[in-house]
């Protein structure tokens, strides 16, 4: 599959994908950075919740490269990897990429660390409960196997 220079394509699934619209563009017709961003926090956040088995915040964004722009038409698709867990925090790695729409052309554009406090009922830090294996994404389950 052909793909930009930038980085090996990651193999997992993705956290979330999605199709940009024009909607999410800016004045001058390109894809808003903002918008980008939004879904990023919005996978990491996917990720934060299930490995903290419920409500969690993000409290920073750390080192958030963009490396090329996102067009009308691209589908989106954001990894997210936990790469550190505190006491009631976690650090999630995320990526962005992009598939040219009709096309295998898949580059990287946009990376980022995204900062998460677990919470509790009354919003304040809690502990994150102890690691479990497969807490970083929820199995997939066909239909079938429910």
């Amino acid at each position: 599959m052909p793909r930009s220079e930038n980085s090996q394509i990651p193999t997992d699934i993705p956290t979330i994908r999605v199709v940009a619209m024009p909607t999410d563009t800016n004045p001058a017709g390109d894809v808003f950075g903002g918008w980008i961003v939004s879904q990023m926090d919005l996978a990491a956040g996917t990720t934060a919740a299930f490995r903290a088995n419920g409500r969690c915040a993000t409290i920073a964004i750390n080192s958030l490269v963009f490396m090329e722009p996102v067009m009308v038409g691209d589908e989106v698709s954001i990894y997210t990897r936990i790469i550190r867990a505190g006491r009631t925090s976690l650090t999630i790695h995320v990526e962005t990429w992009r598939r040219a729409r009709h096309t295998h052309l898949t580059s990287k554009v946009t990376e980022g660390e995204f900062i998460f406090v677990a919470l509790d009922e009354n919003r304040r830090p809690r502990q994150l409960p102890p690691a479990q294996p497969g807490d970083e994404l929820p199995e997939i389950v066909p239909p079938t196997a429910r």
